[in-house]
């Protein structure tokens, strides 16, 4: 061939997920790539000539080959932990009885405002190579624990510097609107109008991806909400919600009005607020660590879900206080032991739709003109990585088709 490929990698089979039925299983499969994009995805007894002649780097396999995993919904920079809050809680102690206590999210913003940006990046960075390791090729990092100007552009700067030492695709998402910081105490509206006025400068520092928001009783409501991606939408930015967790606010329908990439947690979500984002194209994005963190007994609308045709993604949701996860595999796992999912639908929630819910549409699948993000499993049969609970089985994560992990 006139033209010599990057690399190559043969033998393994490949779950392709290039199909809505099934694994788009190629047995004794063959992935090439050139400048970070796939240029072959096939079956050896096709590949058109001899590897070493075709390829710069040739790479023998066996077990399977996914699309790279993508985390589509984290908080995991932040500063200091809450492992104490996890006593509590098993203690009797709820998620809103911790919050009003001074605890819970107001407590990892004084943490993570005590700490200076190289600080913030050291403690996150194992986080997200914990991540990584485990199959992950794109993550999403939310801002949310400073909750002032300079304190959220600290997150989101140590969120870019993550993405440059790792070579880990980060996508940012401003979530100023997390929590009421202490200063702004019984003053909800005029911290929105901070939020509002933050944004615009984060921005043109190129800093934010996209904007969510916490709607909910001890969060922000659907007004206050409104107000946060009127001003995302003023600046093209897409939006995404905390919907629908703890109560139902409408917060699904919100996000679905705004044609918003995802409503995320869903668990009293509503039919009518399932209807509203499968008529546009909002992803649900499911977070199972929460839900067994917090041992929760409300299910999100799965079923409801299925009939309408909307797409759920699944993500660690990794945090410091309600979902300690460092394993997209976990993630899968529990979301098919607390959710039902087959490991089908975790596999799919973990690539494809978690692409679609952070609105990319170059990964997610094996097929050619893709990214070639991808991981090599030393398993048996895909539905393993959903199997087992904990050990390590990527033998290769590759970003770009570069070795990453």
């Amino acid at each position: 061939m006139s033209i010599r490929w990057d690399g190559i990698i043969l033998g393994a089979s490949l779950a392709t997920l290039d199909t809505d039925a099934d694994y788009g299983e190629i047995r004794n499969g063959v992935l090439g790539w050139k400048n970070g994009l796939l240029c072959y995805v096939g079956s050896r007894r096709d590949l058109p000539g001899d590897p070493h002649r075709i390829a710069d780097i040739v790479i023998e396999a066996d077990g399977w080959i996914t699309p790279g995993l993508v985390d589509c919904h984290t908080h995991l920079v932040f500063a200091g932990d809450r492992a104490r809050e996890f006593e509590l809680r098993l203690q009797g102690a709820s998620y809103e009885d911790i919050a009003r206590s001074g605890g819970g999210i107001v407590s990892t913003v004084r943490a993570t405002r005590e700490a200076d940006e190289e600080a913030v990046l050291q403690q996150s960075l194992p986080r997200a190579n914990a991540l990584l390791r485990d199959g992950v090729t794109t993550v999403e990092i939310k801002s949310g624990y400073g909750l002032d100007f300079e304190n959220e552009r600290k997150m989101l700067r140590v969120a870019r510097r993550i993405e440059q030492q790792l070579g880990l695709p980060v996508s940012t998402t401003y979530l100023g609107a997390h929590a009421l910081p202490p200063e702004f105490a019984g003053r909800h509206d005029d911290y929105i109008d901070a939020v509002v006025e933050w944004l615009p400068r984060l921005h043109a520092e190129g800093l934010v991806d996209a904007v969510d928001a916490f709607c909910e009783g001890i969060g922000f409501d659907p007004a206050q909400t409104r107000r946060v991606f009127d001003a995302a939408r003023a600046l093209g930015l897409p939006v995404k919600l905390h919907a629908d967790q703890l109560s139902d606010l409408g917060g699904a329908g919100l996000v679905a009005e705004f044609g918003g990439l995802s409503a995320d947690h869903v668990e009293h979500t509503s039919e009518a607020g399932v209807q509203a984002m499968a008529a546009h194209g909002v992803v649900a994005v499911l977070l199972p660590g929460a839900f067994h963190v917090l041992r929760e007994t409300r299910l999100p609308p799965l079923d409801a879900f299925r009939e309408h045709g909307v797409a759920m993604a699944v993500a660690t949701d990794c945090n410091p206080g309600t979902s300690p996860l460092l394993s997209m595999r976990q993630a899968m796992q529990l979301a098919c032991t607390h959710f039902r999912l087959t490991p089908l639908e975790a596999l799919r929630g973990a690539t494809i739709n978690g692409a679609r819910a952070l609105g990319l549409n170059d990964r997610g699948v094996l097929r050619v003109g893709m990214r070639a993000d991808f991981v090599h499993w030393a398993v048996a049969h895909p539905a393993e990585l959903c199997y087992w609970l904990g050990g390590s089985f990527a033998r290769g994560v590759y970003i770009g088709g570069e070795r990453r992990g």
